[in-house]
């Protein structure tokens, strides 16, 4: 029993990890061997909960901020001497207890959100999260991609044979992340009109931006990998 149980938890051969391999048009010219290293992870929810919103915490700028009492215009004059009056002693009309004075314990712009994310807690968050969508077959990988100038109508010609293979791109925002292996203007420029592409490099991918689009563009995999493959994990015994 124990022999059965150490086979079944045997890793998976590189080559059982397939996935099609599309033309810029939508038609599948054939397939693609995916590495394990970075398509064969399981899920983490908890890698992936800590490294997005430590991610989004980094890109949180502090806004709102209040005035104290020392902040607050006027207020510099004793209102009233301190004994004789019969009413409390106050020593500026400008502390918090009156109307137009300070405020306490208020939202300051001095607070900083900022959190620490290990580099490999944030690269394996990373290939954790295209493991899962490559799983959920979220990834689409297209040979090549490269206009040869900015039309916005080429781009749209691609988005609609992509939609025709079954892919739902015509979603009004966040409907894919187009990642290119190198940076490419015309491309870019091509697709920069449509509110529901975003595209990046490869190289700048990480878990945020590719959670927050349905689905992963990958422009000439074999590139992508050897750049993906840089991202490796060490292992620690």
């Amino acid at each position: 029993m124990e022999k059965t149980t150490k086979t079944k938890k045997e890793k998976m051969p590189t080559s059982a990890l397939q996935a099609p391999l599309y033309t810029s048009a939508g038609v599948q010219s054939g397939t693609i061997d995916l590495p394990e290293s970075i398509f064969g992870l399981p899920w983490n929810a908890d890698l992936v909960h800590l490294t997005t919103t430590a991610m989004q915490a980094n890109a949180r700028g502090p806004i709102a901020h209040t005035k104290d009492r020392g902040e607050v215009r006027g207020g510099g004059k004793k209102p009233w001497k301190q004994k004789g009056t019969g009413r409390a002693r106050h020593g500026s009309s400008r502390s918090p207890i009156w109307k137009g004075g300070g405020m306490t314990h208020g939202p300051r712009n001095e607070k900083i959100y900022a959190q620490k994310i290990n580099r490999q807690a944030r690269q394996k968050a990373l290939l954790v999260v295209l493991s899962r969508k490559a799983k959920d077959g979220e990834i689409i990988f297209i040979d090549s991609l490269e206009m040869q100038e900015p039309k916005a109508a080429q781009a749209k010609m691609v988005l609609a044979g992509l939609s025709k293979a079954g892919f739902a791109l015509q979603k009004k925002r966040n409907a894919a992340l187009l990642a290119l292996p190198v940076v490419h203007i015309p491309t870019m420029k091509s697709f920069g009109n449509f509110a529901n592409v975003v595209v990046e490099e490869v190289r700048n991918l990480n878990p945020l931006n590719v959670l927050s689009t349905k689905y992963l563009v990958i422009a000439d995999p074999k590139a992508a990998f050897e750049i993906l493959s840089k991202k490796k994990i060490v292992k620690t015994q």
